[in-house]
């Protein structure tokens, strides 16, 4: 018998119901201030994952395992920040609500702004673990405040001081550098597996949101993204951070962002992204099994 064609990441099939993890895409990159495209990532990652296996050798583990949805893109309003947002955020909220953790795949970068929002106010401790070439904590880009280069800022006024922690941070404005002194930890230039460990055991048993901007891999592995910034972490440094994370911290939310596939026509980029979201899925739901 025929049936539908309804494409979702790989083994991602589980019914809703039953789903540990949700994942659900952000197909937005309207507020891009180099190269847009980003928009296409998460239709890319869905399409793409079917050239991995279902088993993680890293791991030991099989995505087949795992209870998994994949609600497909959320349709948004793509010339009006606020509307996506808000859209987004009911999204998580709704996921989240139902028990279960949201997987969002952007989109730009602004995207996280919205399951940050919607999870704060379900868990007022709620930490933030940041991957990216950029510090993204400007007050306002171009005249706005709902930017790709501000949503840690944005972030940052919900949860405030001592609650976020940067990794493979190497640009950003010198106002930037300085106020993020005083406000957030950053640990620029790679990902430092000791301060990682150290963020961990801090952190215990309170819950963390993850957001990775692809950019923090060097060009030279991803060039399929937006604002590449030469000096990167190795697609292999970057897969240890998240699987360890996943392992380790009570994450209840997490997304990975600012794929462009079509910068990057021999699909390595996009490769990169659909294995890196198949170890943090496996993590993450090794973790809660």
């Amino acid at each position: 018998m025929l049936q539908p064609n309804i494409e979702t990441f790989l083994a991602c099939e589980a019914a809703y119901e039953e789903a540990e993890i949700v994942l659900y895409g952000a197909p937005f990159d309207s507020t891009t201030s180099f190269r847009p495209g980003a928009r296409f990532g998460p239709r890319a990652i869905r399409s793409e994952s079917w050239g991995l296996e279902n088993y993680s050798p890293y791991q030991d583990r099989d995505l087949s395992d795992y209870r998994i949805f994949d609600a497909g893109d959320q349709e948004l309003c793509f010339g009006d920040p606020k509307l996506a947002l808000a859209d987004l955020e009911a999204r998580a909220g709704q996921i989240a609500d139902d028990g279960k953790i949201p997987f969002l795949l952007g989109g730009e970068h602004l995207v996280t702004l919205a399951p940050v929002r919607a999870l704060a106010r379900r868990y007022p401790d709620l930490r933030l673990i940041h991957f990216d070439a950029h510090t993204d904590l400007r007050e306002e880009y171009l005249g706005t405040p709902l930017s790709h280069a501000c949503v840690i800022r944005r972030c940052w006024e919900l949860l405030g001081d001592g609650r976020i922690t940067q990794f493979g941070i190497r640009s950003g404005d010198r106002e930037e550098w300085r106020w993020g002194r005083d406000h957030v930890k950053t640990h620029p230039f790679f990902v430092d597996m000791d301060a990682l460990e150290e963020t961990v055991r801090a952190i215990g048993e309170k819950p963390v949101y993850v957001t990775v901007d692809l950019d923090v891999l060097d060009p030279s592995v991803f060039p399929g993204t937006g604002t590449p910034e030469p000096g990167g972490v190795s697609f292999d440094e970057l897969r240890r951070a998240v699987t360890y994370l996943g392992e380790r911290a009570r994450i209840v939310g997490c997304d990975v962002n600012e794929l462009a596939p079509m910068l990057d026509a021999t699909g390595a980029s996009t490769a990169a992204a659909c294995k890196l979201v198949r170890e943090m899925l496996l993590a993450i739901a090794g973790r809660k099994r």
